[in-house]
C-alpha cells in the first residue's frame, strides 16, 4: 500500500509517499480502507518535531480518518468488515490502509459522507469540551471566537450556536467571515486591522465578551485580554500565529476573568466517559442538522504537500482533508 512518510523533523515538502508493507493488524484491531484523512494543526507541528507527542520514525501524518473496514481481529465482536466507521487514530491517515484499535472507532451515520466523518472529531470534539466543560458556556452568553474560519473555530461558532450564544466570529478576510456568517454567527469582525478590542467593545455595550476562543495567540491574545467580561473566560486552544503570548496577570484580577487551558487529547484520555458522552452530543446535533461541518479544502494523497501547507499558511478554510479513495 501507499503511505506519506515523515523520516526526520522537516516541512511537508521532506516527506515522502512510499510504497509500505500492509500493517498487521492485533486480536482487538481492525484494518481500515482509508478513504479521508483529515488535516489539524498538530499534524503540522508532529512533521516539525514541535508537537507535546512525537511517534516514532517514520510516521505518516493524519490524525482523524474515516473508511470501510476490510479486515477484523481475533477479539473483534461488535464491527465487521464492510462496516463504514470513522476514528481519531493520532497519527498514520495519510496511506491507503491503517492499524485501528476497534476501541477508536465510530460507526458513520448513514448519511455523513467519508470526507465529513473525517474531520468531526478533533475539531467538534475540541470546541464542544472548551465550550461546555472549561467555560461552561451559558444560553444568552457573548461568545468571541477568534479563527472563526478555521477547523476549530467553525466548529465553535456552530456549537456555540447550538448552546444558545450570542456569536461574535473573528477573522481576518471577508471570505473567512463569509463562512462564519454562514456557519451562524451573529456578529463579524475583521481583525486585520488590529483593531479587535475596541470592535469587540463597540458590539457588547463596552463590557466584553463572557467567553473567548482563542485557538491564535499571539498578539490577538493580549487583545483578548482587554476585551473579556467580568467574570468572563478566556480559552486558550492553540497558538496558530506562531507565537505563545504571555499572560498580563494583572488584568487576570481587574477583570475577575478566567484563562483556561483547552487540552482535548488528555481530556479524553484521563475521562474516556465524559469524552464519550460529549461525542454522543455532538452525533445528536449532527443527525437533529444543528451543525454541518464545512470541508474547505480537498486533496488527493499525492498533493499532501499543498494540503498540509494550507493549513501551515492558515488559508484554510473549514476543514482540510486528504481523499485517498
Amino acid at each position: 500500500m501507499r503511505a506519506v512518510l515523515c523520516h526526520a523533523n522537516g516541512l511537508p515538502e521532506a516527506l515522502e509517499l512510499a510504497e509500505v508493507a500492509t500493517p498487521e493488524i492485533q486480536p482487538n484491531e481492525v484494518l481500515l480502507d482509508i478513504h479521508a484523512s483529515a488535516i489539524n494543526f498538530p499534524d503540522v507541528l508532529m512533521i516539525q518535531g514541535k508537537y507535546q507527542s512525537q511517534p516514532d520514525f517514520p510516521f505518516s501524518p493524519g490524525g482523524e480518518v474515516s473508511g470501510i473496514i476490510s479486515a477484523v481481529g481475533a477479539k473483534v465482536s461488535n464491527y465487521q468488515v464492510g462496516d463504514r466507521v470513522f476514528a481519531g487514530t493520532g497519527h498514520g491517515g495519510f496511506a491507503e490502509q491503517v492499524a485501528v484499535n476497534a476501541r477508536a472507532l465510530r460507526p458513520m451515520p448513514e448519511n455523513m459522507p467519508f470526507t465529513q466523518a473525517a474531520g468531526i472529531s478533533t475539531t467538534y470534539g475540541t470546541s464542544y469540551y472548551a465550550l461546555k466543560q472549561r467555560a461552561n458556556l451559558q444560553p444568552g452568553e457573548t461568545l468571541l471566537v477568534l479563527g472563526a474560519a478555521g477547523g476549530v473555530g467553525l466548529a465553535a461558532v456552530e456549537l456555540g450556536k447550538a448552546m444558545g450564544a450570542r456569536v461574535i466570529a473573528a477573522a481576518s478576510t471577508s471570505e473567512k467571515l463569509a463562512a462564519a456568517k454562514a456557519a451562524g454567527a451573529d456578529e463579524l469582525i475583521d481583525y486585520s486591522d488590529g483593531e479587535l478590542k475596541d470592535k469587540v467593545k463597540a458590539l457588547t455595550d463596552n463590557k466584553g465578551a463572557d467567553v473567548i476562543y482563542d485557538p491564535v495567540g499571539g498578539e490577538l491574545f493580549n487583545q483578548c485580554m482587554r476585551c473579556i467580561n467580568w467574570y468572563g473566560r478566556v480559552l486558550v486552544v492553540g497558538f496558530a500565529a506562531g507565537d505563545i503570548p504571555q499572560l498580563p496577570i494583572n488584568l487576570v484580577l481587574l477583570k475577575s476573568c478566567q484563562v483556561v487551558g483547552v487540552f482535548y487529547g488528555a481530556f479524553s484520555g484521563r475521562d474516556p466517559a465524559a469524552a464519550e458522552q460529549n461525542f454522543a452530543e455532538i452525533m445528536t446535533m449532527y443527525t437533529d442538522g444543528k451543525i454541518n461541518p464545512l470541508i474547505g479544502a480537498s486533496y488527493a494523497l499525492e498533493d499532501y504537500a499543498p494540503a498540509l501547507r494550507c493549513l501551515m499558511n492558515r488559508e484554510a478554510i473549514g476543514k482540510v482533508v486528504v481523499t485517498v479513495r
